[in-house]
């Protein structure tokens, strides 16, 4: 950038950014690079002379320490070598003696302590006279070996201070040379500070006065500096330097510096392309630059211009120029040169994109509009002709059209999907057609290597005519010219080729048209993959939805069934109904809807219906269904919330709900238990064709929590039929609520002698919207009695003794039947059911006989515990009960009653014959027992 003006800029002008500097010039602030470099440097010379203080203190500390150290082994040499101290020591009283020459010695040296000691560590003197006696703190081993020890420790409280700072112990021998004692003298670290206390003024004043000179000289560099830099932060001479650069290079007007000596500056990218000048221009003299006359002559002279049109070479430049220096006589200028010359071409490529920008707006508008493959294949083809191209096709793999993922393997085998427009009597493939692409078509080509191919002129592409050289020839004579294929690839997976033709009425395409179909193609493929994904999605919920619902109609003797299920557009859903076979003839109907739909949904629905399964097995009244399934819901909800926080899961409603109704419908008694959960109530159409609703109260939704269920129980006669239902039948955007269950009691009325079948269909025919936004499910069972000649049922005393003649009961029951050879087995398991009853469980107990599809026996007592089997030991006498009930009966189960429980046992009929398993073999039996088998626990 030094080379903007040729010269540094004047101390008169202003910075050409930045923030008002304001003051006196001797004010740094802090932000500029002058003020930042002042504080660093301050920070330096502080930290420099803070060091050096410190080092001088130190070394003065560490000097006054060892010369305290030399006056303590001199005090304790002096005092140890002193006439009598030796003799002193072995007289019968040392510390009389030896006290007043220890404290006179102390003050004579100014030491804050002379103490002499036993060989042991005893003090015999110390300054305060109640520590004496006591142990030394300091070690005396050396001194003991006839050693000086000088050591740094603490001790007791000293007139100088609390504890000391440096000691020496030195020995006392006698005549002969034997340590008879021991003498310590120290000064305290208080006083032994007091001998470099002295020298800290003078380390101080030297330190400020090396600080102020540093600060003087820092000072008068700062200002120099902020002079050059006009008070500029670095961070703004940065930027002044990188937008100058920057716009000085991306305007596209050429821009060329003089200096005052007629040499070239500075010429920017825009006035080298512009006037062809070569890469090392900068110092150079214009004259030297072979420069048009017109612009030789516009550098040279000194006149300022302003938009005035010089040729130069082929082009038309509107020229300015100015001085860099207006306010001096410094010479030097800045010319800008402007093209006008394409200001033409600039206004027809102007408007070309202005109509590809249209073109792509409405591709963005009309491309997806809906979820089909095809449909948006053709979308694109409608788009792009005639508009940009004269004909368009569109071949997809075969496995986008499926919704499956694309593979490589599948490349060389396109469908055409679609055609797009007014060409259409050209000899292309059809729609719907498979084309297998030789690899040196553009289309294949472009598949391959993953971007757009341009074919200017079709009669020089010989891969394009390769592929099928009659049919290339014919649409070459119709007038075929031009070609651009652009793959079409989402999430970097291709899905297919779009094809760009023109005639020879339209120009051939160019590089410019090539990058406008990439664009193109794009946009389209994202909304092709879209429609590819739900058509794989919409499947795979197909398929699980059907594998969840109940396939075929089970076998039970209660009521008659039909159904109908018709998902949404928008997808399959939550809806599921269920018909489940209990004990006692009994069956329970279900109809149940998730919130949602996609996979979740029906994932949804399939662990509720396997939960409701499971709970009608243990044979719960119909309101503990709906709490153990609202339980279960909540849970879901938990774990759902739980997994989002690590990872939010697509397609998953914020919340997971469901209605719910379970009616349990017996043939025996006609009568019918409901409730329902946040769902619509079940409509009954009497036989005489009277609809009502069952009354049933409404709950809440499964998932709230913490509700109670009510059920309401109903008789129904023979022939009604039950109408189960989920919203989507009776409540779309056309209508509300209410007037959807006025038209269903207007399809039901007059349905008393319709068959289910009929049922449903009037029903579906009469309500099923045109478009249907949520999922259809629909639910007719017309009820059945058991009819009193087969149903038997008496009551039985606590007796055991009688159980032969509930035996001899049984008998007479099954030949009135016509199961004479079922006998064995029936009469078997009452004889076992009714003696644990007895044996185990409380009164009232009673037996009932059903005959239906099956011969259906019941036992009954007034306890609530339940039998199991268990093993039975080689050398147990009895307990092998319920084992034999189990090898008898096709099923066997308990449940529960308010005044108790029910055992009851099912054996399959065929043709009015005996059970499918018939009756196991004695020897069979005989060898389970050795073994030990399995056996009942009662009560």
């Amino acid at each position: 950038m030094e080379a903007f003006s040729g010269r540094p800029l004047s101390p008169e002008r202003h910075p050409p950014v930045g923030r008002p500097r304001k003051g006196h010039a001797s004010r740094l602030d802090l932000r500029s690079a002058a003020g930042q470099v002042f504080l660093l440097q301050v920070v330096i010379v502080v930290l420099l002379v803070v060091a050096a203080v410190v080092g001088m203190v130190l070394q003065a500390a560490s000097d006054a320490l060892q010369q305290g150290r030399r006056e303590s082994v001199i005090a304790a040499q002096a005092f140890a070598s002193a006439p009598g101290v030796a003799a002193a020591l072995q007289s019968r009283d040392p510390s009389a003696v030896l006290q007043p020459w220890a404290e006179a010695a102390r003050k004579r040296t100014g030491m804050d302590f002379v103490v002499v000691l036993s060989t042991k560590g005893v003090r015999y003197t110390y300054p305060y006279p109640r520590e004496i006696g006591k142990k030394f703190v300091g070690a005396i081993a050396p001194a003991l070996k006839g050693r000086t020890v000088i050591e740094q420790a603490g001790g007791p409280p000293l007139p100088a201070g609390q504890g000391t700072g440096v000691q020496a112990v030195v020995p006392v021998t006698d005549s002969r040379g034997k340590v008879v004692g021991l003498v310590s003298a120290g000064i305290t670290v208080k006083n032994a500070g007091r001998l470099w206390l002295p020298q800290l003024p003078i380390i101080l004043a030297s330190g400020a006065v090396a600080l102020a000179l540093a600060m003087t000289g820092m000072t008068l560099v700062s200002r120099r500096l902020r002079r050059q830099t006009y008070g500029l932060a670095p961070v703004e001479l940065a930027q002044l330097y990188e937008h100058h650069d920057a716009v000085l290079h991306a305007v596209r007007e050429g821009v060329l510096i003089t200096g005052a000596d007629g040499r070239l500056l500075l010429a920017n990218d825009e006035a080298t392309r512009l006037l062809g000048l070569p890469a090392d221009v900068r110092g150079r003299s214009v004259g030297e630059l072979g420069l048009p006359e017109p612009v030789m002559g516009l550098l040279s002279s000194r006149e300022e211009v302003t938009d005035e049109v010089r040729r130069a070479g082929d082009r038309l430049l509107a020229v300015n120029k100015r001085p860099t220096y207006p306010q001096g006589d410094r010479g030097g200028s800045v010319v800008t040169l402007r093209d006008t010359t394409e200001l033409a071409e600039i206004s027809g490529r102007a408007e070309v994109t202005r109509e590809r920008l249209k073109l792509l707006y409405e591709a963005g508008v009309r491309i997806g509009t809906t979820l089909d493959v095809r449909r948006t294949a053709q979308e694109l083809a409608d788009v792009a002709a005639p508009q940009f191209a004269d004909l368009v096709t569109v071949d997809l793999l075969d496995a986008v059209l499926r919704g499956w993922e694309p593979t490589a393997e599948g490349w060389r085998h396109l469908r055409r999907a679609a055609i797009g427009g007014e060409q259409r009597m050209m000899p292309l493939y059809p729609l719907d057609e498979m084309i297998a692409f030789s690899p040196r078509t553009p289309q294949m080509r472009t598949l391959q290597e993953g971007r757009g191919m341009l074919e200017a002129d079709l009669r020089r592409s010989d891969g394009w005519r390769e592929q099928d050289p009659e049919r290339a020839r014919k649409a070459l004579e119709g007038g075929l010219r031009s070609l651009v294929a652009v793959p079409l690839r989402a999430r970097n997976v291709p899905l297919g080729v779009a094809s760009f033709y023109r005639t020879a009425d339209s120009p051939a395409f160019e590089p410019e048209d090539l990058t406008f179909a990439e664009e193109l193609a794009v946009r389209a493929a994202v909304a092709i993959d879209n429609a590819r994904r739900f058509t794989r999605e919409h499947a795979m919920a197909v398929a699980l939805q059907r594998s969840l619902l109940p396939r075929g109609q089970p076998e039970q003797d209660a009521l008659e069934v039909a159904w109908r299920y018709l998902p949404s557009e928008a997808g399959v859903g939550g809806d599921w109904f269920d018909v489940i076979p209990l004990p006692g003839a009994r069956v329970a109907l279900v109809m149940g809807d998730v919130v949602g739909h996609g996979l979740h949904a029906a994932a949804t629905m399939g662990r509720l219906r396997t939960a409701v399964h499971n709970f009608s097995t243990l044979d719960l009244p119909v309101d503990e269904v709906l709490g153990n399934l609202d339980d279960l819901v909540v849970r879901m909800d938990n774990e759902k919330n739980r997994g989002d926080a690590v990872d939010g899961q697509e397609g998953e409603a914020a919340v997971t709900g469901a209605t719910c109704l379970y009616a349990v419908y017996d043939p025996v008694a006609g009568t019918c238990t409901t409730a329902r959960a946040g769902h619509p109530e079940p409509v009954v159409v009497r036989p005489d064709g009277t609809v009502t609703c069952l009354g049933v109260p409404v709950s809440a939704p499964l998932g709230l929590g913490g509700y109670p269920f009510e059920s309401v129980e109903v008789s129904l006669p023979e022939g009604s039929q039950l109408v189960l239902y989920t919203d989507g039948l009776v409540e779309n955007r056309a209508h509300d609520f209410d007037v959807g269950m006025e038209r269903l009691r207007r399809a039901l009325s007059g349905s008393g002698k319709r068959t289910p079948e009929e049922t449903c269909q009037a029903v579906i025919d009469a309500l099923k919207p045109s478009r249907p936004s949520d999922d259809i499910a629909l639910l007719t069972a017309r009820t059945r009695r058991f009819p009193p000649s087969r149903v038997a049922e008496w009551d039985v005393p606590p007796d055991p003794a009688l159980v032969p003649s509930v035996r001899a009961r049984c008998r007479e029951t099954l030949l009135e039947w016509g199961l004479e050879e079922t006998g064995f087995a029936t009469e078997l398991i009452v004889s076992e059911l009714v003696t644990n009853a007895i044996r185990y469980g409380s009164p009232p107990v009673g037996v009932r006989l059903l005959y239906g599809r099956c011969l259906i026996c019941e036992v009954s007592d007034g306890s609530g515990t339940s039998p199991r089997m268990r093993r039975a030991a080689a050398t147990d006498e009895g307990g092998r009960g319920l084992f034999l009930v189990s090898q008898f009966a096709q099923r066997w189960g308990t449940r529960y009653t308010t005044r108790g429980k029910v055992i009851w046992t099912e054996q399959l009929l065929h043709d009015g014959g005996s059970a499918a398993s018939g009756p196991a073999p004695v020897d069979f039996l005989l060898d389970q027992f050795d073994l030990g088998q399995f056996d009942d626990a009662g009560s």
